[in-house]
């Protein structure tokens, strides 16, 4: 059989183009990985938004006077963000405790703005336990994860454009099934398999920091069982979550394990142990 080339000048123009466009404007190199990654929206744009957000939620939500948590989270930010260094030259660093026992979670935006639920002392009971869900937190703005999460969208919403462009001629109701189509696609063959990744990297970057700052990495296996036992409610499949399933999670951070244990020598020899624990 002899195959035709068909061409569709509308898609070259509203889908490869921006493509191109993307690819060879946004590039960004994510530190220690050396992953490749999707990059436009300039960095400093997304920390002013970031400060914005930061304020507006320390105003909305309670912010914690407990002097015990709030010693622990800036006592254990300021050694992993000096870990960081080089990672995230610019960043403008504030640790805050927010008031609320029933959430179980942390944060971290970029530009280094860093927020703490109280709910994660009933996991994080001592120190080192505490630094890795802030390095992992961290890590995902050292890696520019949201600027990532940010451009793949625009991206999705280019090609979006383009295939409904390119379709003009046809009817509204092929029009929404090919966009509905091209919708799931994007989420299970796109979005879902990137926010893994990003968690997959978090946990990489975050170990190496905890353990340059000085905490022992062996603890990220004991915080992740803990955080496991305190989700409740059926877990959805691997393929249909955003984070990695908690044994995926648990090889691939014993995986990294010797390379951690390396940085944590280096960082006893240099003094920079966690007494404290």
């Amino acid at each position: 059989m002899k195959w035709k080339t068909i061409y569709f000048p509308r898609v070259e123009v509203m889908i490869v183009f921006p493509v191109l466009l993307f690819l060879f404007v946004g590039c960004y190199t994510v530190p220690e990985t050396g992953r490749t990654a999707l990059n436009v929206v300039p960095d400093a744009q997304l920390s002013r938004l970031a400060l914005a957000s930061f304020n507006q939620l320390k105003e909305e939500e309670k912010v914690s006077d407990d002097y015990e948590m709030n010693v622990r989270v800036n006592r254990v930010g300021k050694r992993i963000a000096r870990s960081v260094g080089k990672d995230l030259p610019n960043a403008d660093w504030e640790f805050i405790v927010f008031d609320n026992d029933e959430l179980i979670n942390a944060f971290a935006m970029p530009g280094g703005k860093v927020g703490v639920y109280s709910g994660i002392f009933k996991i994080a009971t001592t120190d080192s336990l505490l630094a890795v869900v802030m390095g992992h937190e961290i890590a995902h703005v050292t890696a520019r994860h949201a600027n990532q999460r940010l451009s793949r969208e625009l991206l999705i919403q280019f090609v979006a454009f383009g295939i409904d462009s390119a379709m003009e001629d046809s009817s509204r109701e092929s029009r929404n099934a090919v966009l509905t189509a091209y919708g799931v696609g994007t989420s299970f063959g796109y979005r879902l398999p990137y926010s893994r990744l990003s968690e997959k990297e978090a946990d990489h970057l975050g170990l190496i920091y905890l353990a340059r700052a000085g905490y022992d990495p062996v603890a990220s296996l004991e915080f992740w069982r803990r955080m496991e036992e305190a989700e409740t409610g059926e877990k959805p499949p691997q393929f249909l979550s955003t984070h990695p399933s908690g044994e995926n999670r648990k090889d691939h951070l014993l995986e990294l394990m010797p390379l951690a244990l390396n940085e944590y020598e280096k960082a006893l020899q240099e003094g920079k142990v966690n007494y404290s624990k």
